[in-house]
């Protein structure tokens, strides 16, 4: 029998002039949010504060893990004026902290990664005091496709394991978790100064010394940013929640990332890789610049 949501499960729906101004000019500039396509639950929190996370390179994904509720397929062509489109929107939106990811796109020979180049430089030239991190795919390993990226100089670069080690292969598609780590461990050596950051996905079938375990595996590489969320089931071809964690849980696993000496640790029951990320990127370097004092 599927488990009934506990309560702390909640989502709250506000949907006022913010959340309806974003919607339609998302629409009027034909932008992809990763906040719709992959049916996010803090959507209407984070519209109705005027932030979002654009999805580039299409709708497609060329993968088909089962936590994950974007189409999956044969993309289309590539839009060249997508990173302008972007850059126009977070313009308008005014935001101070932009947050850009994509569907995999194994189609192409650099993985969509002159795509997210162009992005980074569009969004800087519009808003040149917008800080901006990606969130990218593992280009399927290759570190020519990671440099073109590292080369814009992204404030953030976000790269998700998304489960532990022993639960990888059952939950995400082609990924590998080490070649995660690996792709996380060149970033910092190809720009040791912009900071890293990963997500674990709590209810899939892991245990809490594997938690702690992925930690650790993440600090190896100097990681320096970590969410960790529940999973919710987005469909029912998708892989089932085996388990509820509490938020005393979540906050628990906060503690233990610190003091495995994480920058910023985000805990709780719905937290995803993007929310409250401006607030992580101040906390993160708050707690970097005690730390080097």
């Amino acid at each position: 029998m599927k488990e009934p949501k506990p309560d702390w499960i909640r989502i709250k729906l506000t949907t006022g002039d913010n959340y309806e101004d974003i919607k339609n000019m998302m629409r009027s500039k034909t932008l992809h949010t990763v906040c719709e396509e992959a049916r996010c639950p803090n959507i209407y929190e984070c519209w109705a504060n005027r932030t979002a996370t654009f999805m580039i390179l299409g709708d497609i994904c060329t993968r088909a893990c089962r936590f994950c509720a974007v189409n999956t397929g044969m993309p289309t062509e590539l839009d060249l004026g997508e990173p302008e489109r972007v850059a126009e929107a977070a313009e308008r939106m005014n935001l101070r902290h932009c947050v850009v990811t994509s569907v995999a796109r194994d189609d192409l020979k650099d993985g969509g990664a002159t795509i997210f180049e162009e992005t980074i430089k569009a969004i800087r030239t519009r808003t040149p005091l917008c800080t901006v991190e990606v969130l990218i795919p593992d280009f399927l390993g290759d570190a020519e496709s990671l440099q073109i990226v590292m080369n814009a100089n992204p404030d953030i670069l976000n790269h998700n394991i998304e489960t532990v080690e022993r639960m990888s292969d059952r939950v995400r598609a082609k990924a590998k978790y080490r070649r995660s780590l690996e792709l996380l461990q060149r970033a910092k050596t190809m720009k040791p100064d912009i900071p890293t950051k990963s997500s674990i996905m709590l209810g899939v079938g892991e245990e809490w010394e594997e938690i702690l375990q992925a930690m650790d595996d993440l600090r190896t590489v100097d990681c320096d940013i970590l969410t960790i969320g529940q999973y919710l089931q987005p469909s029912p071809s998708h892989l089932r929640v085996e388990k509820y964690y509490t938020p005393e849980q979540f906050a628990q696993l906060k503690e233990e990332g610190m003091k495995r000496g994480f920058s910023h640790v985000e805990s709780g029951p719905l937290v995803r890789s993007s929310y409250h990320a401006h607030e992580q990127v101040k906390s993160a370097k708050s707690n970097k610049e005690g730390v080097n004092m």
